[in-house]
């Protein structure tokens, strides 16, 4: 009874530390989020990719990359006849078709996001175009925790390490990916936040429960 007793007291004692919003514990949920949240991604979620000359008129952002991404042999182009709705009708335009390369089928991951839908609710992707990893530099600062939505919550300032694709370093790529850029660029220097809400499990990020 008494081991049994001291096993139960330990149990509470470490969910107690683990409830703690200490540098450890919020080192070890930003750990757990970027191992399985920190790829940089380019929301460029199916494939292949068609643009119309439209969107070459308005220097759209497929546009503007697919071309550096085909230079770059991360994707092949074809030409390619579409069937468009417009309010006049149905309407065939040529297309540029884009599609991974095996180099290019290197940087798409299995990777499941949600995006939301103009017309409301949202979108169920299984994959996206990823070209840089994120880790964790070390933890700048923390906000004291909070009550909301049932959950004890806070927001964690950290600074990033970066395993990036090595094709990011051409001009011309860093040019048509200027956020990207940045973010490369910012490693162990820029800031990113990242909110953590108190759960039994200890804290996760918010993203998951949304």
């Amino acid at each position: 009874m008494k081991r049994i007793c001291s096993c139960a007291l330990l149990l509470i004692v470490l969910a107690a530390c683990s409830a703690d919003a200490d540098r450890e514990n919020l080192t070890h949920a930003m750990n757990a989020y970027l191992a399985k949240r920190g790829e940089l991604c380019l929301a460029k979620y199916d494939w292949p990719i068609d643009v119309t000359p439209a969107e070459f008129a308005a220097g759209a952002r497929n546009a503007v990359q697919m071309p550096v991404l085909a230079k770059l042999g991360l994707v092949s182009v074809s030409d390619a006849s579409v069937h468009l709705k417009t309010d006049s009708g149905v309407v065939t335009t040529e297309v540029k078709r884009y599609q991974l390369t095996e180099s290019g089928r290197k940087y798409y991951l299995a990777r499941e996001s949600r995006t939301r839908a103009s017309a409301g609710g949202t979108t169920l992707h299984q994959g996206d175009f990823c070209v840089a990893r994120l880790g964790l530099d070390r933890i700048v600062a923390w906000d004291p925790p909070v009550t909301g939505n049932a959950h004890k919550e806070t927001v964690v300032t950290y600074t990033y390490t970066v395993e990036a694709a090595p094709w990011l370093q051409d001009p011309d790529a860093r040019r048509v990916f200027p956020i990207v850029d940045r973010v490369v660029q910012g490693a162990r220097v820029a800031k990113l936040q990242q909110a953590f809400a108190l759960t039994g499990e200890g804290w996760v990020a918010k993203d998951y429960l949304d």
